[in-house]
This record gives C-alpha cells, structure tokens and sequence, in this order.
C-alpha cells in the first residue's frame, strides 16, 4: 500500500501548487504561470536524483529510443493540461476547476471506445453518465452565457483529458527504463520531463513573449514555491505510477476534490453553491464507479 501513501501526499502537494500558480496568473498571464511549474521546478528534480542516486549507489540510467516517444506525449500532454486548467480557473471556481479535471478517469473511457473499441459495461455506462450528469448541474447556472458559458467547461474537460495522456506517456517512459529500482526510474523520467518542459517552454516565451520571461524572473519568490511543490507532487505522482495502475493511482487522487474545497473556502473565499456542490459529489461517484468496474 506504500502507492497509496505516495498518491496522497502528491494530491495534497499539487492541491498547493495549484493554488500557487492560480495566484501567478495575474501577473504572469497562463503561459507564464505554467511555466513557472517546469523553469522553477526541474533544478529540484536534478537534486533529487542525485539523492537517489547517492542513497542507492544506481548508475545513472540509459534510456532506449522507445522512452522518448513515451516521454514527449507526457511532457507535451502536461503543458498543454496545464494551461488549460490555469485558464479554467479564471472563469470557474478553483475547487469546480478541479473536479473538472477528475473526469479524466471516464474520458480514457470513451476514448478507449472510441479508437480501441474497448467494451463498456452497464456499470461503465452508468459511471459515465452520472459523471457527465454532474459536470452538466455545475455548469447549467443563470447568466451562464454571460459569465462564459460552456468555455470553461470545455476548457476544463479538456485538461483533464491531456493530464490522462499525460499520465500514460509518464508511465510509459517509466515502465520502459526496465529497471528494478523503480524509485531511480520514476526520479530520471521525472527529470526528464521538467528539463525538456522548461526548455521548451523557455524557448517560446523568449521568442514570442521575452517580457513574461522577465516577470517571472521579477516574480521568483512565489515561482520558486510554486517550482518546488510542482516538483514534490510530481516526484511522487511518478513513484505511485511506477509501482500501481494507473487507475488505481487516479481513484485514490480523488481526495485532492477534497483539499480543493478546503483551499477554495479557506484561502480563496469562494463559497461553493448547492449545484456545484452535487455536481462535485456526482462526478466523484462517477469516476469512483468507472475505476471499481474495472
């Protein structure tokens, strides 16, 4: 149960460094606040590998061809994941844009159906109806069209489909390292990843947007906390997808709806209505029930 630990403590760590990066947002715009996860956090990889390294004596990994098609879908599919979930956040609630993201579970089922013809049973199906049927009461509200409409919500479900790629390209490159240490594999993609998300992240602001470079350089105390609870979530998402299934993995990460409540009310001020809040409870039970039925 050592993965349970670990998908616990990476939920609560990334509850916090999205709360960080939604606060970024105003100043460094989406791109900028979802760079400040890789640029800030990729030196704190780079220094926990190295613990790894010492504490186990493990040579430093060498990666086949095949790990790196696994790790630019991973890479990729999170920047993209990011960003979205940052610009939902402008328009929706932060513990609504949450719950948003924890349809991923159902999405990776009908995207299943859809190009693989994987079979949905009567459970299934009405795991992803109950799911839908919530994300539709939060949406659904007076003056929706006024306030956005269905944007947020397409933004939103969106993410959480990237973060599910995301997830399969990370375990992938993990499990293709072949090593029987899983902690050193799951650190050395985790570096991986961050190296080649802030490089090129790096490389496209300082082409299109060299100010925003700036502003977060201006704005490196906030970054940097960002950066490490960015890292620290990450590092132990990666160890929980190195020992467990990814859907046991993301069932468990449903508490993180839970931590966002709390940060919404507590540190945001944003109350929660009624709708949002049977919303919420109907995705969760959708997703639970999609995951036990496999």
């Amino acid at each position: 149960m050592l993965w349970a630990v670990y998908t616990i403590i990476a939920a609560a760590a990334q509850t916090a460094r999205n709360a960080m990066q939604r606060e970024l947002t105003g100043t460094l715009g989406t791109v900028g606040a979802t760079h400040v996860r890789f640029l800030f956090g990729f030196p704190f990889a780079i220094l926990s590998l190295l613990g790894v390294l010492a504490v186990s004596h493990a040579p430093l990994p060498h990666p086949n061809l095949m790990f790196w098609p696994w790790i630019t879908v991973g890479f990729l599919a999170q920047i993209a994941a990011t960003a979205l979930m940052l610009a939902t956040m402008n328009d929706r609630s932060f513990v609504v844009t949450i719950a948003y993201i924890k349809t991923e579970p159902v999405q990776v089922a009908l995207f299943g159906f859809v190009l693989l013809g994987d079979k949905i049973t009567p459970l299934l199906a009405v795991a992803i109806l109950i799911a839908t049927a919530g994300v539709v009461v939060m949406s659904l509200k007076p003056g929706a069209a006024a306030a956005g409409g269905w944007r947020p919500t397409v933004l939103g479900l969106v993410s959480g489909g990237m973060f599910g790629i995301s997830a399969v390209g990370y375990r992938g490159a993990i499990l293709d390292l072949h090593l029987a240490n899983y902690v050193v594999a799951a650190t050395f993609t985790l570096m991986v990843g961050l190296i080649l998300q802030a490089a090129l992240l790096s490389a496209w602001l300082a082409l299109r947007e060299p100010k925003v470079l700036k502003a977060i350089v201006q704005a490196w105390r906030p970054s940097l906390a960002a950066g490490f609870m960015g890292a620290l979530a990450s590092q132990f998402w990666f160890l929980a997808f190195a020992i467990a299934t990814a859907a046991s993995v993301r069932t468990l990460a449903l508490v993180e709806v839970l931590f966002a409540q709390a940060i919404s009310k507590f540190v945001f001020k944003q109350p929660t209505a009624p709708r949002e809040a049977v919303g919420i409870v109907l995705i969760v039970i959708g997703v639970a029930l999609l995951v036990w039925a496999h």
